[in-house]
């Protein structure tokens, strides 16, 4: 309603502006007609003479404004560029700045020149918020870059999960971030959506801990199994024991299940390291467990039949 609103007072402001310029107009006609040829071109001179002098004042104002808008551009640029403020927000707001200043020079200047600006300026502010009402998607996606680039939940290169997707970070814009997911499919997320929604990040801490769930059949001793679980910890040179990082692997009987009795392994690694540690400790459970005499189980249904 609003817009609709502002349309309906420009053109009211346009026609009335029309029928004034039709009424100068004819008053300007009677008036040459009834006037003798030396005053009227004396009159003509001194309204040449204030017109040029609006022309100047108008070319004056322009130069110093754009001049000005030069100015607080560089200043703004070289205050992002001191705070190390990200590229794609410095640009943006340097724009969005330039173009507003613009702006408001071209109708100061139009209106030095003795035009009236109410109409421009009624129509600037309804198309203004009709294209942002069109744009409200992209407006919410323009704010959301904002607050990425501002906080840095993630960066280009770090694996996240979002969105329900997962994948590195290739591209972080003002609109959308492009991941790369570990089958080379290439997904771009509105920031908007990003924004507002739960980040995974996987590559934001040094270290990640694994866990490795060991089901062994009911009746191996679990001193063995601990024992052995623990060897072959200790041979994987990749598994951290940093002070950051807990001193010793978990090594535990974790519960006793309908087949089974189940341990867990954890320990921690750097984050490069996760996936191969994790493979590579898989195959020396499977390998290891069985060469200790350590079964692993299967699912066992125990039935009873009553002979009557």
């Amino acid at each position: 309603m609003s817009v609709l609103f502002l349309l309906q007072a420009a053109a009211t402001n346009t026609a009335a502006d029309t029928l004034d310029l039709r009424k100068s107009t004819e008053e300007l006609v009677e008036k040459i007609a009834t006037t003798p040829a030396d005053q009227l071109f004396s009159e003509f001179l001194n309204q040449a003479l204030a017109f040029g002098l609006k022309v100047l004042a108008a070319l004056l104002i322009y130069t110093i404004g754009a001049w000005l808008i030069r100015k607080i551009k560089k200043i703004i640029h070289n205050i992002f560029l001191r705070r190390n403020t990200e590229h794609s927000i410095a640009s943006f707001v340097e724009s969005l700045v330039s173009i507003a200043l613009t702006v408001f020079l071209v109708i100061f200047t139009i209106s030095a020149l003795g035009i009236n600006t109410t109409s421009i300026a009624a129509l600037l502010a309804a198309g203004g918020m009709a294209i942002g009402m069109a744009l409200s998607g992209t407006v919410q996606n323009f704010a959301g870059g904002i607050m990425l680039l501002v906080f840095k939940p993630f960066k280009a290169g770090d694996f996240i999960e979002a969105q329900g997707f997962s994948g590195t970070v290739t591209d972080v814009t003002i609109v959308n971030t492009k991941l790369t997911t570990t089958d080379n499919r290439s997904i771009i997320i509105p920031n908007g959506a990003l924004s507002n929604g739960t980040i995974n990040n996987y590559s934001q801490n040094i270290y990640r801990r694994l866990e490795w769930l060991v089901d062994v059949e009911y009746g191996a001793p679990s001193d063995k199994v601990k024992a052995v679980l623990k060897s072959i910890v200790d041979n994987e040179k990749r598994i951290v024991y940093a002070p950051t990082a807990p001193a010793d692997p978990t090594i535990a009987l974790n519960s006793l299940r309908d087949s089974s009795v189940q341990f867990v392994v954890r320990a921690w690694v750097k984050k490069e390291d996760y996936w191969d540690v994790l493979y590579d400790v898989n195959e020396e459970i499977y390998c290891k467990v069985p060469e200790n005499g350590i079964q692993f189980p299967y699912p066992q249904l125990d039935v009873h039949i009553n002979k009557d």
